[in-house]
């Protein structure tokens, strides 16, 4: 195999082996605690511009199926492995990982500790980063390719991902109600959970109009979750606010709770490194439980984490909490239909313990669709 360089914007370089495609990548280095599920990581849109380093250290061994994939594509950025697994098996499979990432242009590198990657992430926090394994640079020259890339924070990508026009997903058995999903980089899993509930999900690209959202008559809506700076989405933020003066019911989730979290007023920031993983310890406020869930995201808001706020909406309050970092996960308004929550409830890989979620926003467009 060719060599390959994992090159950090801070100067420090990896050296390990060319996987997957060959060439130059760039994007933002993130790393992701699952000790599986692999596939719902690659076609997760919320990873367009990143390059994700595996924690497990074994990747592969199941190759890649037909029904656990997230999008129609493979949108990561760049792809880290310590080993590679040199064989399929698995009944599920149709066809290898390294053949998926070549199909999709994807450049990988493996043989390289992503133990000590993940702890140089986690001490430097998340930055800029690029893969090389198609040409002879010197350490220097990799070093300034990387820096002159664009970071993260202040980046708009939501339109990168989302849908370029509408799509139907039905209700199974009967059609109870009928929701508007913004396509921010939306997971095949989310319009799924819907529909065993009986709800019809209308994604919408993310560009679609305040008037567009009321004419529909949609009896809820949907934010879903997505790549980029919850910062640079000041006309979503808008018509989110919009909504939720006009009482329809409203669920978001990952960044469509960063961007409730704007709507009603507070901060977003920049986590150090983020939280990404399918093992992530969160506090339930609200039943005084703690469940293990999935997460996806780089930033966060800034909200009060004791007792009411107050908002131009009514009182709020912080629903949920991360048990590792106090990282506020979830946000209820108290007069008004509306809530979200940082992580991913449609948890696919898993866990499951988030999938009542679901259900309270189908309670909740029980109670105040208006029909």
């Amino acid at each position: 195999m060719n060599a390959a360089f994992l090159v950090l914007d801070d100067g420090t370089i990896f050296e390990g082996e060319s996987w997957g495609s060959t060439g130059e990548t760039f994007g933002e280095i993130v790393f992701t605690t699952g000790m599986t599920g692999y596939q719902e990581t690659l076609t997760d849109p919320s990873y367009f511009n990143q390059v994700v380093v595996m924690t497990a250290p074994h990747i592969g061994n199941t190759g890649m199926n037909l029904e656990d994939e997230e999008s129609s594509r493979i949108w990561v950025s760049g792809f880290v492995v310590r080993d590679p697994s040199p064989i399929v098996s698995n009944w599920r499979s149709k066809r290898s990982l390294e053949s998926d990432l070549e199909r999709y242009g994807v450049v990988g590198i493996s043989g390289v500790d992503t133990r000590a990657i993940t702890l140089h992430i986690r001490e430097r926090g998340a930055m800029r980063v690029g893969i090389f394994s198609s040409q002879e640079l010197s350490r220097e020259e990799m070093v300034i390719k990387v820096r002159n890339t664009a970071p993260m924070a202040g980046s708009y990508l939501a339109d990168e991902v989302s849908t370029e026009g509408e799509k139907i997903f039905k209700a199974e058995g009967a059609t109870r109600f009928r929701i508007a999903a913004l396509d921010l980089g939306i997971k095949l899993a989310t319009p799924k959970n819907f529909s065993k509930r009986g709800i019809e999900t209308h994604l919408l690209p993310v560009g679609t109009g305040l008037d567009e959202l009321k004419s529909g008559n949609y009896d809820g809506i949907f934010l879903s979750n997505g790549p980029g700076d919850p910062a640079t989405m000041t006309e979503v933020v808008a018509n989110v606010r919009a909504l939720i003066d006009l009482e329809i019911p409203l669920f978001g989730i990952c960044f469509g709770h960063q961007i409730f979290g704007r709507a009603l007023g507070f901060d977003t920031y920049k986590l150090r490194f983020g939280h990404r993983g399918i093992n992530q310890p969160v506090m339930n406020k609200l039943a005084n439980r703690v469940e293990i869930t999935a997460h996806n995201h780089g930033f966060a808001v800034e909200a009060p984490t004791e007792g009411e706020f107050s908002t131009v909406f009514g009182p709020g309050l912080v629903s949920h909490m991360s048990l590792n970092d106090g990282v506020v996960e979830g946000l209820k308004l108290l007069e008004r239909p509306a809530f979200s929550v940082q992580y991913h409830p449609e948890a696919a890989a898993g866990p499951h313990d988030a999938n009542y979620l679901f259900d309270e926003f189908l309670a909740m467009l029980e109670k105040h669709a208006k029909r």
